[in-house]
């Protein structure tokens, strides 16, 4: 019996609207991440992978927000921006405070506008005391990791020992409250960093983590070089399709 075998052309004809859709999601709307330190524990673990929602902060009128739906930031968002202090590498972080807030810090618990926030997400695990980190704004450059010049900044956006947040500009704080380099140590964030939010994680790689307090060993003879074992260690598959919030 005689088989027609498509032509190169044919073949890449008929993968083209294939090709089209993945380049357009590429650019317009999902793009993959790992998470690679511990500050967002444990939103976020070292090892996850994530999909990330690049149009629902799409600055107005392009294209694919008329074509998808958009909203502004929010307080309590994980959000995808430009570290400020090298716009080439990207961050991701939890949104604390918002244009016009008035926010503080107090032994570690964030206040905003008079209010405790209410905040399931946060983790607190075991550092060394650090005075500007804990008690925000400070009064005392007190820690070599504060960048020189949001310290000039932060006097100036300072009333009655709270900061209050510019327009435009956001307060983001890592999860993993005690092991996060953020907002408290090199500044806002403008609107226009913010490019995407964390949709989902699509895998997550077993990866230790520096911060968390480690529980002894299991002493107990087994079979560890079994492939099974093996492999239900490779990843965290009860993290695979998490939806992040």
């Amino acid at each position: 019996m005689w088989h027609y075998l498509p032509s190169l052309s044919e073949a890449f004809a008929s993968l083209l609207p294939l090709v089209v859709v993945a380049l357009f999601l590429h650019t317009f709307v999902l793009q993959p991440f790992l998470i690679p330190s511990e500050s967002m524990e444990r939103t976020l673990l070292v090892g996850d992978f994530l999909l990330v929602n690049k149009q629902v902060f799409a600055p107005a009128g392009t294209m694919t927000q008329r074509m998808l739906p958009y909203r502004d930031v929010v307080r309590g968002d994980v959000v995808v921006f430009h570290y400020p202090e090298d716009p080439q590498r990207f961050l991701v972080k939890r949104v604390v405070g918002v244009p016009g807030d008035h926010l503080r810090i107090e032994d570690g618990r964030v206040t905003v506008n008079g209010v405790s926030l209410d905040e399931p997400y946060a983790a607190f695990e075991p550092a060394a005391p650090n005075p500007f980190r804990d008690n925000f704004p400070g009064k005392v450059y007190t820690d070599p990791n504060i960048d020189p010049a949001w310290w000039k900044q932060l006097q100036s956006l300072t009333r009655d020992g709270e900061l209050v947040i510019p327009q435009s500009e956001y307060f983001v704080l890592g999860d993993n409250r005690n092991h996060s380099k953020d907002s408290r140590f090199w500044g806002l964030v403008s609107r226009q960093a913010i490019v995407a939010r964390p949709l989902v994680i699509y895998f997550s790689l077993t990866r230790p983590s520096s911060t968390d307090v480690q529980e002894a060993a299991d002493d107990r003879l087994g079979h560890d070089r079994e492939l099974s074992t093996r492999l239900a260690a490779f990843a965290r598959w009860k993290r695979i399709f998490h939806v992040v919030h």
